[in-house]
């Protein structure tokens, strides 16, 4: 069989060995000028156990060999700047350069937490405007920008709930959970001192609402969705569920990671929502992954505003702001001074950028994952067939009949110059393919994935044992997972060899048949 990859091809990537092993001992990439004052006693004065001479092992190399092995291992990255992340749940959508531009700027990127208020009044009204913009994209009444980070808004938004709850004289114990929802929310839970009950979808994707009717007690404090849902399916019963809940004394709390759908076309305060968390570095295009920094706001109705994280940010007399400790009910501090600032800007200067345009975003976002589904559908399995919104779940059936799952579909997919989406999840779908495209992508370039995705099927149905030995064309193999999980190799030590050091990456668990590209 042969392939045609319209993406990617075959080209120079160098090797390039770690910058410990270019070491040569004097070697410099800069020497510093002389002194120009007086030298101390450093151990007088640091004491000698809080000195150093130098750093053991550290890489002595010069300018053009840091400047060659950066480049060199830069070219070895997929970014956005390359291509697609069809990372189903993650919303990996373009930064644009502007939002950089802006949160550089003198004046927010040289400011200091510890300043003055009075000298902090424009990075206060920055605050202050982000939380009217995302109060009236969401509904809700009132905000909090602390959390760092998805997970992090979540326990702040239970935290409210059971604060809430607690001066009614009960926190309950027990929060419910369907399947559909993300992963965080039941650790999360669990953290916040609650039991948690799992809710089982219906068939259509759904939560069943018959069987939530039934679960919710006055021992239930919450219920969390995500809505939409994992399946990229929107909750289309949501005010019958925050009815439910609401006559019995509980709470909605909504996972608003997947806003992407959302943001200008309805908003979760209107429809029976208490409490929520937005993940700007989803939705409002503020940078993504590598572990952080993220941010995860908390908006929730008026009854949950007493408890706001401190400090909350108040306006005083002359229009002046300021930022407020004394609060008696306040759960606390989440976050050092009011979180992460930088981000908060970027996304403020996405939603200022878009105005009224968010709307069209989100659409866009909508028309591109169902036009993915439109042209996969039949190819590859669609286990659940209500109107997807921004993402669309397929699974691995049909290809599994072949012998070929759903990381091997991932795996050869890099092959054609895509990361790959979102590989075995929603749990709730058996070999799940979570592919979300966002409002970036042009046309041409869910074109080009869904040629790619269909030549892979293709490929598994004549040629399984290509796929499932994929990739074929970067440069480390497929990784051994299971001994990368429990026998991490994650720093260099001058003992190690080379053929040592890398054994786990370079397994190979399938002879490499020879594709045709």
């Amino acid at each position: 069989m042969t392939t045609k990859i319209n993406k990617a091809t075959r080209h120079t990537s160098q090797n390039e060995g770690l910058i410990f092993e270019k070491s040569s001992p004097g070697k410099r990439a800069f020497e510093l000028p002389p002194l120009d004052v007086p030298i101390v006693d450093a151990n007088a004065l640091l004491g000698a156990h809080h000195r150093h001479d130098g750093v053991e092992h550290f890489p002595e190399v010069s300018e053009i060999e840091v400047l060659r092995h950066f480049t060199r291992l830069s070219t070895w990255n997929y970014a956005i700047d390359l291509g697609m992340y069809p990372l189903g749940s993650c919303t990996m959508k373009y930064n644009p350069r502007v939002n950089e531009f802006v949160a550089r700027l003198e004046g927010l990127a040289t400011e200091h937490p510890y300043q003055p208020q009075e000298l902090s009044q424009g990075c206060l009204k920055v605050l202050r405007l982000l939380e009217r913009c995302l109060l009236e994209i969401t509904g809700m009444d009132a905000i909090t920008l602390q959390p760092a980070a998805g997970a992090q808004g979540e326990l702040t938004g239970l935290l409210l709930i059971r604060a809430y709850l607690e001066k009614q004289g009960n926190a309950r114990k027990k929060v419910l959970i369907p399947d559909s929802a993300h992963g965080t929310n039941p650790a999360t839970a669990v953290i916040a001192g609650y039991e948690v009950e799992n809710i089982k979808s219906e068939s259509h994707g759904q939560i069943d609402v018959d069987k939530l009717r039934d679960l919710v007690t006055e021992n239930v404090a919450a219920l969390m969705i995500t809505n939409p849902s994992t399946l990229g399916i929107f909750e289309q019963r949501i005010p019958e569920i925050a009815e439910i809940l609401h006559a019995k004394g509980a709470l909605l709390y909504m996972d608003g990671a997947n806003m992407n759908a959302l943001t200008g076309i309805t908003r979760p305060g209107d429809f029976g929502v208490d409490v929520m968390h937005l993940n700007l570095h989803k939705t409002f295009s503020t940078p993504h992954g590598g572990g952080g920094p993220g941010t995860g706001p908390v908006a929730m109705k008026k009854f949950l505003e007493p408890f706001r994280p401190v400090p909350v940010l108040v306006e005083k007399e002359g229009g002046r702001l300021a930022l407020d400790s004394n609060r008696a009910d306040s759960i606390g501090r989440v976050k050092a001074f009011v979180g992460n600032f930088g981000l908060l800007v970027r996304a403020l200067a996405y939603i200022l950028a878009y105005g009224p345009g968010v709307r069209q975003a989100t659409e866009d976002a909508v028309i591109n994952a169902n036009y993915i589904r439109k042209n996969l559908e039949g190819v590859f399995d669609l286990p659940y067939e209500l109107p997807s919104m921004h993402e669309v779940v397929f699974s691995d059936a049909i290809q599994k009949k072949n012998g070929v799952n759903t990381m091997d579909i991932a795996k050869r997919l890099i092959d054609y110059g895509f990361h790959p989406y979102t590989t075995a999840f929603p749990l709730i779908v058996p070999g799940a393919l979570m592919i979300e495209p966002t409002e970036s992508e042009s046309k041409e370039e869910c074109d080009l994935f869904i040629e790619a995705m269909r030549a892979i099927a293709q490929e598994a149905a004549e040629n399984p044992a290509l796929v499932k030995s994929a990739p074929h064309t970067t440069r480390v193999r497929r990784l051994d997972e299971v001994g990368a999980a429990r026998k991490p190799i994650l720093r260099w030590k001058p003992t190690d060899k080379p053929e040592g050091r890398l054994h786990h990456a370079h397994k190979t668990p399938h002879p490499e048949p020879t594709p045709t590209v």
